[in-house]
């Protein structure tokens, strides 16, 4: 049996292979064996990296949204804050052919690829090699995972972490997510990211109003913002024309549209409007959205929310408001004065809301607000002296030392009124003539005679709206009134005071003695309409109606007869107060018109340089507040309450209290000289004392005699005539060192 075995197997013996065949067949052995193996490495591998990374966090700046701050109509835009111009909107607001041009242009396997396209890869590898036009290697999804969560960065090991991530972020949310994310983050030029921030930056419109056309021309710049930025050039333009025409010619491949639509649109570009281009802080919007942003500070919002929070801020400043203050100060300011500062502020009586301001120069120029900031405001004060007085029991016809000069017992520095040597006499004078004309001695004596002297005038200045002073020492004075302080000059006005701050403290005697705190932020929502902040108006009577009205009827007499008389041009009702003060060097150094009507309370403040230098060096005769400010606050008023009704300011209703002291009583004028057989004018001066409507008229009463020596002819004196009176704060600033505060 054996030797047959034997037998067999050696009949059966067959010739050997060669051996570089057997070399050939144990490589390609050992070959397969290797490349199962290093199959199973990598499928390992890819298996240890899903599970180990992560989808990270948002990168922050795509994670922010543009904050919109309106006007007090909700609707018109005063600016916004953001890091980028971005504006997401839902994927229900993107128009179809939106989304079909960008998946054209960027990847048209995007509906059923995985989040990653190896063989559009090597399509587009080809493609771009062979010159054509350029073709994306990554899918949206990629594309969106670099953007979203990744870096720019140029490696192989970014490239694997974004493969994987788009595989989980594919798992995790759906196309449609993916796409919204993706349009609402990606850079179209022009500093646009998103495709709303886009179609406004092209085409002046949102993105729900896009057309076929204006979508393939967006869907065109992703590749190259600048190539195939039309206004770039003609070659630029060229070049967006014929990627333009083959991401719709892939559309209608695609089946999103026909081959008719296509080739009709490829025809020509859209049409690209001229897009004004505003600088976000250029004029006065950089003022506005400084000091809104301060005012959001103040609220405890971040500037993380502020600036990436999308948040909808409504204000309460108005369009009309605002350009009346730009125009007002533009049409009467005095010209060619060097280093002059302009600042204006419009308060609405009875809420307190901000309307309007003029901040000074262009923002961009100059970021210091001064109508925030602020200066001496002079006799403009002696309203809250007037007020505390009146309160204290004091009436219009109350008498009070008018000469000049007004010294102390205590030694202190004396107080002049306006002219020459030691200043104008005008003996004894009542509250109205002391107002008219402003006389400085007169309030001082007031001051002194009310039953807690100038602490009486603080304690009414903070009811009235003006802020104490807190202490700190800056050029943001919305909150504080530095310098601010219980002196025997407190009426002369030698705190720094916003024009803000004066304006709502006229605001109270428009509103009947009803004071509210004065704010700029009306609400706050956040990007889904969600209310985050709500204003509620605070007001307090801080003065009975009858002595409010004897208040306001005073200051009426200011621009009717005295040193306001420019503000009647405005042609209606309105009361007011001239106001002008010194520096140490009893150089005039700040002049001022305050007035209001029943609608608007505005306050006009000129300065020179730090706010401290003289205007009187440079504007002789004419840098009193009855000129240029009063000129200029005609100006914004008229344009403010153009179309509004013509209202009445309230009667004097002549309260005759308790007078805190003795010595006030109204002393009758002196009776006036025998009259000679020569011919005289028939003009007459006006008596001291206002008519009483209670009571007959008497020889020392003023009457409606034509002949009287009000001014009539002339409702808008010209600013550059010599002025009438007008009041000097005479440079109180006692215990203060020279300079702003």
């Amino acid at each position: 049996m054996s030797g047959k075995r034997k037998a067999t197997a050696a009949g059966d013996k067959r010739p050997e292979r060669p051996l570089w065949k057997r070399r050939l067949l144990k490589t390609l052995k050992w070959s397969g064996i290797t490349g199962l193996v290093l199959a199973l490495l990598s499928v390992l591998t890819f298996v240890i990296l899903y599970r180990a990374i992560d989808v990270p966090d948002p990168n922050a700046d795509f994670q922010t949204q543009t904050s919109y701050v309106y006007y007090s109509d909700g609707k018109t835009e005063v600016g916004r804050y953001a890091n980028q111009n971005r504006n997401s909107i839902a994927f229900s607001d993107m128009p179809d052919t939106v989304k079909a041009a960008v998946v054209a242009a960027e990847d048209r396997s995007f509906w059923s690829n995985r989040g990653i396209d190896p063989k559009g890869i090597l399509r587009a590898a080809f493609s771009n090699a062979q010159g054509n036009d350029r073709q994306g290697a990554s899918t949206i999804t990629q594309q969106y995972v670099k953007i979203l969560y990744l870096s720019q960065e140029q490696s192989y090991k970014r490239k694997i972490r974004e493969a994987i991530v788009s595989l989980k972020l594919h798992r995790q949310q759906s196309k449609e997510q993916i796409l919204e994310g993706y349009l609402n983050t990606i850079y179209f030029g022009r500093g646009a990211y998103g495709v709303d921030a886009a179609a406004q930056a092209y085409f002046g419109i949102p993105a729900k109003k896009l057309n076929l056309r204006q979508s393939a021309v967006l869907s065109s710049v992703i590749n190259n913002p600048t190539l195939f930025d039309p206004a770039n050039g003609k070659q630029n333009k060229q070049a967006l024309k014929s990627r333009f025409a083959w991401i719709l010619d892939g559309m209608a491949s695609m089946g999103e549209i026909s081959a008719e639509e296509a080739e009709q649109a490829a025809r020509r570009l859209p049409k690209f409007p001229e897009i004004k281009v505003e600088s976000t802080y250029g004029g006065q919007k950089g003022h506005a959205l400084a000091l809104i942003r301060k005012e959001l500070l103040a609220l405890d919002f971040t500037d993380e929310q502020i600036d990436g929070g999308g948040l909808r801020i409504t204000t309460t400043l108005t369009k009309k408001a605002m350009d009346a203050s730009a125009a007002g100060v533009a049409e009467a300011r005095p010209e060619g004065v060097k280093g002059l500062h302009i600042a204006s502020a419009s308060v609405e009586p009875g809420t307190g809301a901000l309307r309007g301001f003029f901040g000074g120069q262009d923002y961009l120029q100059s970021q210091l607000n001064w109508a925030v900031s602020g200066g001496q405001p002079g006799s403009t004060f002696k309203a809250f002296a007037l007020a505390a007085g009146i309160k204290a029991g004091f009436s219009l016809r109350d008498t009070f030392d008018g000469n000049s000069p007004f010294t102390f017992a205590e030694g202190q520095r004396p107080v002049r009124n306006l002219g020459g040597g030691d200043g104008t006499d005008y003996g004894r004078v009542n509250l109205i003539k002391a107002a008219e004309d402003s006389i400085n001695t007169a309030f001082v004596d007031l001051t002194m005679s009310l039953p807690n002297g100038p602490k009486d005038v603080l304690k009414m200045a903070k009811a009235m709206g003006i802020p104490a002073d807190d202490g700190s020492r800056g050029l943001d004075n919305l909150r504080t009134s530095p310098g601010l302080a219980a002196n025997p000059g407190i009426a002369l006005g030698s705190a720094t005071v916003s024009p803000i701050n004066i304006a709502n403290g006229y605001a109270t005697i428009a509103n009947d003695g009803v004071a509210a705190e004065v704010f700029v932020i009306q609400r706050v929502e956040d990007r889904n309409g969600k209310q985050l902040y709500q204003h509620k108006v605070s007001d307090k009577r801080v003065l009975d109606e009858d002595i409010n009205a004897d208040v306001s009827y005073a200051l009426q007499q200011v621009v009717t007869s005295g040193s306001g008389t420019t503000a009647r041009g405005l042609g209606r009702p309105a009361g007011g107060k001239t106001g002008t003060a010194t520096n140490s060097k009893d150089q005039v150094s700040s002049s001022w018109f305050v007035g209001y009507t029943p609608q608007l309370s505005t306050a006009v403040m000129m300065v020179r340089g730090t706010g401290n230098e003289s205007l009187e060096e440079v504007m002789p005769g004419t840098y009193y507040g009855g000129r240029y400010p009063a000129a200029m606050w005609t100006s914004i008023m008229g344009k403010a309450l153009e179309g509004e009704e013509i209202l009445d300011l309230p009667d004097a209703a002549w309260t005759d209290g308790e007078a805190p002291g003795e010595g006030h009583e109204y002393v009758p004028p002196p009776p006036p000289p025998p009259t000679s057989d020569k011919p005289k004018p028939t003009k007459t001066k006006k008596p001291d004392v206002p008519k009483d409507p209670t009571t007959e008229p008497t020889p020392d009463e003023p009457t409606d005699d034509p002949t009287t020596d009000e001014p009539t002819d002339d409702p808008t004196p010209d600013p550059t005539d010599p002025a009438p009176t007008d009041d000097v704060a005479d440079g109180w600033r006692e215990g203060l060192p020279p300079g702003r505060d």
